[in-house]
């Protein structure tokens, strides 16, 4: 399985993007899919993800009322679109998937991740 994300950029804070993966391979027996992000000297951290189990989305406290977790099951894409962006955003945004049901937010727990998109957040 291969993710390829895309949609990083430079933003001013109060900006928006959208950023999105696509999964390719044996995608079959994917249930969730979602996002992970490194700010620059900080631990990976989660942000947000789908399970195409009835479509339930998750979200970091950080998240949560800014951002929104989307995608297309059959495609085996997935979106994030940001909002009121702040500085505290920079980071380089991964996509991950997993291939078990349950959405949890431990890097481990995810099976498959992308390259990392950059995302910087201009004060």
């Amino acid at each position: 399985v291969q993710l390829q994300a895309s949609g990083g950029g430079l933003v001013q804070a109060g900006g928006s993007l959208r950023l999105s993966c696509a999964a390719s391979g044996r995608t079959f027996s994917m249930n969730v899919m979602g996002w992970f992000r490194q700010a620059p000297g900080k631990e990976r951290e989660f942000v947000a993800a789908i399970s195409w189990s009835g479509g339930l989305t998750y979200y970091a406290d950080s998240a949560k009322g800014r951002f929104t977790v989307s995608g297309d099951e059959a495609k085996k894409v997935v979106f994030l679109q940001m909002n009121s962006l702040k500085s505290e955003d920079t980071a380089v945004y991964y996509c991950v998937a997993r291939l078990r049901n349950g959405v949890p937010s431990f890097q481990p727990d995810y099976d498959y991740w992308g390259q990392g998109t950059q995302v910087t957040v201009s004060s």
